[in-house]
């Protein structure tokens, strides 16, 4: 079975506790991420790209998450849609991925990093 982090977001005294996979998170966060006009697709690595194309739905694609000293940290790598000014669009996702993460998990978010893989047209979309 493979190994998976989560983050501890709720300790309640006799209750327990709960904990979230870094999975849940990168998809809460590309989902955040593709509600944004002007994205045109999540980017992802050469595994994603094989697991798109055998036809498995990866949501968390081209999405990386990562606990540092009890905040996250999200890179997102995605395709911007022709036309679209990319810093507005890049901020945008910042934000929306920011605000859905806070308030589906109560994380501390530390950043959300975008990288720009690629322009794409209409047609490719």
């Amino acid at each position: 079975m493979e190994k998976r982090n989560t983050y501890k977001i709720h300790e309640t005294g006799n209750i327990g506790e709960v904990h979230i996979a870094d999975d849940v998170v990168a998809v809460i966060a590309g989902l955040a991420a593709t509600e944004v006009e002007g994205v045109g697709s999540m980017a992802g690595n050469i595994t994603n790209e094989l697991v798109a194309k055998l036809g498995k739905k990866n949501l968390s694609r081209g999405v990386t998450v990562e606990l540092c000293d009890s905040t996250v940290s999200v890179n997102i790598s995605l395709n911007i849609a022709y036309g679209y000014n990319v810093m507005e669009v890049s901020a945008a996702v910042q934000d929306n991925v920011k605000a859905a993460l806070e308030n589906m998990t109560g994380l501390a978010i530390a950043d959300v990093n975008i990288r720009i893989a690629s322009v794409v047209t209409e047609k490719e979309q």
